[in-house]
């Protein structure tokens, strides 16, 4: 595939435009390919036998409710010399009021439970139908005592269904194989997981896409493309007219056989594609395995207490309060399930994001038991999944502020925090400790009470041991200097 963008945001117009650059007999068959985004949108291309009127007109019919009309492209595969002179999108549907509205100063019909009223409709809304009948101005009103609104034909220029109308420059009332490209709205895709843990340290990963489809058309026997990534379009989708979504919403899994999605790196982004053709109804959420479920991998579940939550430094601010940052502490203990995502660990694949739910079987003989669940974004081979499941039962923390100091002449400030933990466990437990580095940017550790582990952007990480009932106490000491 010959590439022409060199910037992300142009990864659509890349599509489009080397599609028709093929020779491949894949390009030059009937039938849909389907390329759906994680961000609620697909690129569609259908190769279809369509015959140019005597008027040199081609209608091209059963496109998706939310097409973007100011994306198609375009180009006959049978004679290269024939071409798009101008393109009409025809989205004015036959539904009632539609119908009422070319009626308005015609003859109709309408039928209720107790008689029936004929005459020429003058004006209608939701409630009312104003009829010029034999006898008289009628007025009818709307509501379930009405059984039929009958017309005498389908109006000109309704469609049934949105319609595009082309004049082609070419031979007329001549077959041609044409190749249609066009973006179109209310199809997405996402990925979701099952791990599945063994014991403490090892688990099952299973991955299934959930395919939606509710842009207005059922895309037969298609080939299947995911792209994963976030992919810009540049503007908002054209919208010439709001669409209701569907209320309700058909689940339908996986068809058997066939293998998982093969994966591709491409551009900027990955590629997952379908080994066979399937059928994504309207209307409809279609599951797919995305890849096998990966066996025998490693985990390790981490007990972490970060009572400040997703509290951090701001860049450019000095906070000299003595009680910032210091109320409100969270007592409870999270739980993380760690899974590296390495060859090593029987892993290492692109995962898009999703979901992740986490069950494990019990010892009862009654099956698997939901521990909870983490979403995860886009994660490359080689990252590692940090899954916040929950909160332990059996472990709580406090933190509180043991003493601060400030000196402006100085430009110093030292803080002394006191966090304990107790663990009403029957076993001995570890549990790792998050603390932020919030003040200023400047900054050092002068004592702690427990060596700390690591530091990750400006977090200091600790790994506590709470023996079985036992509550531990880690104090430290950090001062700011400006």
């Amino acid at each position: 595939m010959k590439t022409i963008a060199t910037r992300t945001g142009l990864l659509l117009a890349a599509l489009l435009l080397s599609w028709p650059g093929g020779q491949a007999a894949a390009e030059t068959a009937e039938g849909i390919t389907l390329t759906v985004y994680n961000n609620n949108f697909a690129l569609v291309r259908e190769v279809r036998a369509l015959t140019i009127g005597p008027d040199g007109q081609v209608t091209f019919e059963d496109v998706p409710r939310t097409i973007d009309p100011t994306t198609v492209r375009v180009r006959s595969l049978t004679d290269p010399a024939v071409t798009l002179l101008e393109q009409n999108y025809q989205y004015d549907l036959a539904d009632a009021d539609s119908l009422l509205r070319r009626y308005l100063g015609l003859r109709i019909e309408v039928v209720a439970s107790d008689l029936a009223y004929a005459g020429t409709l003058l004006s209608f809304d939701d409630r009312t139908l104003v009829l010029d009948g034999d006898d008289g101005l009628v007025m009818v009103q709307r509501g379930d005592h009405i059984r039929d609104i009958r017309v005498s034909r389908l109006p000109e220029g309704l469609r049934v269904r949105p319609t595009l109308v082309w004049l082609m420059n070419g031979p007329r009332k001549a077959e041609e194989l044409m190749e249609v490209t066009y973006l179109a709205d209310n199809l997405a895709w996402q990925a979701a997981y099952t791990l599945a843990l063994a014991g403490d340290d090892t688990a099952t990963l299973s991955g299934w896409v959930s395919l939606d489809n509710r842009s207005g058309k059922t895309y037969r026997d298609a080939a299947l493309r995911l792209v994963a990534g976030n992919v810009s379009r540049g503007e908002q989708p054209y919208a010439p007219r709001p669409y209701a979504r569907a209320e309700m919403m058909m689940a339908g899994g996986g068809a058997p056989g066939a293998a998982a999605m093969e994966e591709q790196a491409f551009f900027e982004y990955h590629l997952y594609t379908l080994g066979r053709t399937t059928t994504l109804a309207d209307n409809e959420t279609k599951q797919l395995e995305l890849f096998p479920s990966a066996t025998g991998l490693s985990v390790r579940r981490r007990l972490v207490y970060q009572p400040l939550g997703d509290f951090r430094y701001h860049a450019g601010g000095r906070y000299t309060e003595p009680g910032y940052g210091v109320l409100n502490g969270e007592k409870q203990v999270d739980v993380v399930i760690e899974v590296p995502n390495t060859e090593a660990n029987r892993l290492g694949l692109p995962l898009p994001a999703g979901p992740v739910r986490v069950v494990q079987t019990a010892s009862d003989g009654r099956g698997a038991v939901f521990l909870g669940a983490e979403r995860i974004d886009h994660t490359p081979a080689g990252e590692t999944l940090d899954l916040q499941i929950g909160s332990t039962f059996d472990v709580v923390g406090e933190r509180r502020q043991a003493g601060f100091r400030l000196e402006k002449g100085r430009a110093w400030m030292q803080e002394q925090i006191e966090i304990r933990l107790r663990n009403r466990k029957d076993e001995a437990a570890t549990v790792r400790v998050k603390e932020p580095m919030y003040r200023w940017a400047t900054w050092r550790l002068t004592a702690e009470s427990i060596k700390h582990a690591e530091v990750e952007n400006r977090t200091v990480l600790w790994d506590v041991p709470v023996p079985a009932g036992e509550e531990k106490v880690l104090t430290y000491t950090v001062e700011y200097t400006w």
